[in-house]
């Protein structure tokens, strides 16, 4: 009995010893032939003997920009950096969000020299890397000077989802206070399941880069606060009384429960009917403008910036211009016409808009990883 009940244990805990703590990328050998970008730059790896130093720059704040640069050109021409490196980012990154609140506060900084103090929020990418290049030519890269909050959804959907994520993720280890992720209803294993991320992952990585990426969603942020004035999310707010601090504390490094605030964080709609109502996707609730005005004033905030449905210009204002959904996703899925958009916000946190179109792309269509079709959610 006792060799049993050890046996017992030692199973359960390998199963719930995470992989980021048990996976060794120095194990990961890369070929002569690889021909992407190096972190220590160059066209050759580091030496076994200097492994550690590779893994060293992978932690927040240290890897170069010139790497980040190097691998949004190789992500343009269709080809991917090293597993070895993608599994230091990802291991890292996890560590890092760990560390990390579930609600950011977040102020604007320094900024350059003839430019006012600023933050661009983006609304839902959806593996649609050639449109995230469409911002960041149009508004410039990420930089420290030049932040960005991406709330959300940025992979399921369009099948560059593995390019988009990885761009934010090296930017994000590159300069932590360049680029903000909160997390989406599509960062989660059963939205990866059917609309396409875990085939894409498993084509271009393999499972086990997959389970790591799982690891990073169940870390990100669900929600931040900009300048103690707008609030950010991807789906929508509590539709019980809520303040900050129960936001706050909210418990990450899990797939969503099905109700409570996380769930309403990541699934929750606006409707223009007061009180809340069952969501017409199946999961969560939708909230009146009623439910806006009281979470607004009970946490003394001006503003709610979400995610989440695509609009036709990109963006939309609800319940009596306390409520904008923002999506990024232009001409989303290929077929639906619509325009992306972000937000710049200055000191003012008033919203400034700017609109745009869809670029092409690859021939490679929405959803050609993906196992099941379903709704449009």
């Amino acid at each position: 009995v006792g060799q049993k009940a050890a046996f017992a244990a030692a199973i359960e805990s390998e199963e719930t010893i995470p992989l980021s703590d048990s996976f060794v990328p120095n194990d990961i050998t890369i070929p002569d032939a690889y021909d992407g970008p190096h972190p220590s730059g160059g066209t050759q790896c580091l030496a076994n003997g200097d492994l550690d130093k590779e893994d060293a720059m992978f932690q927040p704040g240290k890897l170069p920009m010139e790497f980040v640069m190097a691998a949004m050109e190789c992500f343009k021409e269709q080809k991917s950096i090293h597993t070895r490196y993608t599994a230091r980012l990802l291991i890292h990154c996890k560590r890092y969000f760990e560390s990390q609140s579930s609600l950011m506060r977040l102020s604007l900084p320094e900024s350059n020299p003839g430019d006012e103090p600023h933050i661009t929020v983006c609304g839902d990418t959806h593996g649609q890397f050639y449109d995230v290049l469409t911002i960041f030519k149009m508004n410039g890269y990420p930089s420290a000077t030049n932040p960005y909050l991406f709330n959300g959804d940025f992979v399921d959907r369009g099948s560059f989802s593995i390019e988009v994520i990885l761009t934010f993720l090296l930017f994000k280890m590159a300069c932590p206070e360049c680029i903000y992720l909160t997390r989406g209803n599509h960062e989660t294993k059963n939205m990866n399941r059917i609309y396409g991320f875990e085939g894409e992952a498993k084509a271009k990585y393999d499972d086990k880069i997959f389970e790591l990426f799982l690891e990073v969603f169940c870390h990100l942020p669900l929600a931040a606060v900009i300048e103690n004035k707008v609030f950010v999310t991807h789906g929508g707010i509590p539709v019980d009384p809520c303040s900050l601090e129960e936001i706050n504390k909210v418990k990450r490094g899990c797939e969503p429960p099905e109700k409570g605030i996380m769930s309403d964080l990541l699934w929750a709609d606006p409707q223009p009917m007061p009180g809340k109502s069952p969501s017409k996707r199946g999961v969560g609730f939708s909230f009146g403008p009623d439910i806006t005005k009281a979470f607004l004033e009970q946490n003394n905030l001006e503003l709610i910036v979400r995610s989440h449905e695509a609009k036709e210009e990109g963006y939309v204002i609800e319940h009596d211009g306390k409520i904008i959904t923002i999506f990024s996703a232009p001409n989303y899925c290929d077929s639906m016409g619509n325009k992306g958009a972000y937000i710049r916000f200055e000191k003012d946190c008033k919203p400034n808009f700017t609109k745009f179109d869809a670029v092409a792309h690859p021939n490679v269509g929405p959803m050609a990883y993906a196992k099941g079709m379903g709704g449009m959610f």
